[in-house]
């Protein structure tokens, strides 16, 4: 295998995708004729999922401790109908940026295994399987408040955006945290009934973790991207990456921090503010960790600091959560 193909050596495109995770149960376990389907969703990647699904996570959490009233079943649901969302329009997201990709994956060595550029399915197969997923994923929002349907309804635009943005822009980057965290901004107006300031800054704290995680990502295919003219931040910032990563770090860590005090200064309890802090805190602490192991030029290393970041929303996930029962 050569470029970015992580493979291992015989190994058929129709047995795998690149980057996938080695022992993914798709490949593995999936019915033969379902299998190209959930590879479109990247069931076998679940990394983008829960990238997706913690900014949800943390907005519910952060609105049910600032308004405790309405904590409970509302909350629980708001996580559990979130997770399956997430799965749903994570995998409705890819389908549609791998149509839109169709001509450009097939250039790219991590991406020309793929279900659409490798023929394991056809343009009309895929459009089909997008829908589903997105009629599937309706019923879910139609659950809650009429707020939130209409933010739900709303982040479609993003995503139809999201793939073309390297097309026309430097900053990709941006259009995916726009779309990837929205949730932040649903899963709160679930669960208080109206958006609010500190889901604001929980968004922006979002889109600037993705900024970061996401310029990891992009530094696997720089060398594919430049070939093709594709656009990156990975691209734009090249060698002075460390710096800006460390900006957006930053950025994260203040931005998660004023949606906690903006969230829980009504409160007036000196505990769940201490909590909330510190998720954002120990967040902040794993994305500095991440960077002392970056190494842009080594692809391998790049993905897997890249997944690593599924523990650190977890982190501030978890603290947000424990705020909910102090």
């Amino acid at each position: 295998m050569t470029g970015n193909d992580q493979r291992p050596e015989g190994q058929s495109l129709q047995d795998s995708v690149a980057d996938a995770y080695e022992q993914n149960w798709v490949d593995h376990y999936a019915p033969p004729d379902l299998k190209p389907y959930l590879r479109l969703s990247r069931v076998d990647r679940p990394i983008g999922t829960w990238l997706l699904l913690l900014p949800c996570w943390w907005g519910a959490a952060l609105g049910a401790a600032s308004a405790p009233e309405t904590a409970g079943w509302l909350t629980v649901w708001i996580f559990l109908g979130c997770g399956i969302g997430a799965v749903l329009m994570r995998g409705a997201g890819c389908t549609w940026n791998d149509i839109t990709d169709r001509d450009i994956d097939d250039k790219v060595a991590r991406t020309r295994s793929r279900p659409l550029p490798s023929g394991q399915v056809s343009l009309q197969q895929a459009a089909i399987w997008m829908g589903v997923q997105c009629a599937i994923a309706a019923l879910i929002l139609f659950t809650f408040n009429w707020a939130t349907i209409g933010l739900g309804l709303l982040s479609l635009v993003l995503v139809a955006i999201y793939p073309f943005a390297k097309r026309f822009t430097w900053w990709p980057q941006v259009f995916l945290g726009l779309a990837f965290n929205w949730g932040a901004l649903l899963a709160w107006t679930a669960q208080t009934g109206r958006p609010g300031l500190p889901a604001v800054f929980l968004y922006l704290a979002g889109i600037s973790w993705t900024l970061f995680y996401d310029t990891i990502y992009a530094h696997q295919d720089r060398e594919d991207d430049a070939l093709i003219g594709v656009k990156s931040t990975a691209r734009l910032f090249g060698d002075a990456t460390e710096t800006w990563l460390r900006g957006f770090l930053i950025a994260t860590v203040v931005l998660m921090s004023l949606a906690v005090i903006y969230a829980l200064s009504p409160v007036a309890d000196p505990l769940k503010m201490s909590l909330g802090l510190a998720g954002a805190w120990a967040m902040g602490a794993h994305m500095n960790w991440q960077l002392s192991k970056l190494d842009i030029d080594n692809t391998q290393t790049c993905l897997k600091l890249f997944r690593s970041n599924r523990d650190a929303g977890l982190l501030a996930a978890l603290f947000l959560a424990i705020t909910i029962f102090v």
